[in-house]
């Protein structure tokens, strides 16, 4: 395997190759100067020739990869190591408390 290879798994080439196969397949211009000579010895396959060009790393189709989500608890410390002048900078709301009202049902007659 080459580099390239090396920097995507072989889901994403399998998706590379074939996103580009199906552009090729669809007279979308070639990326690479292929001789007319080595097309016909390939049969003109699509996918033979995505893959020429992704070996020569000259595909202009990128792979968006997720970040890692941070936790409640990777949350709580950065928080807490946000201290400046040992002064907190974010400092939590206050709470009010609310009295709760006892309403009386009208006597049912």
């Amino acid at each position: 395997m080459e580099d390239v290879y090396k920097k995507y798994t072989k889901y994403e080439v399998a998706r590379i190759l074939g996103a580009r196969a199906l552009q090729i397949s669809m007279n979308a211009p070639l990326l690479l100067n292929i001789s007319q000579e080595k097309l016909e010895e390939m049969d003109f396959n699509p996918l033979k020739i995505a893959e020429m060009e992704f070996e020569a790393d000259i595909l202009p189709i990128t792979v968006k990869r997720p970040l890692p989500q941070k936790t409640e608890m990777e949350e709580e410390e950065e928080v807490e190591e946000l201290e400046i002048e040992d002064e907190v900078v974010t400092e939590k709301p206050a709470v009010v408390e609310e009295k709760e009202e006892k309403v009386e049902a009208p006597a049912a007659e």
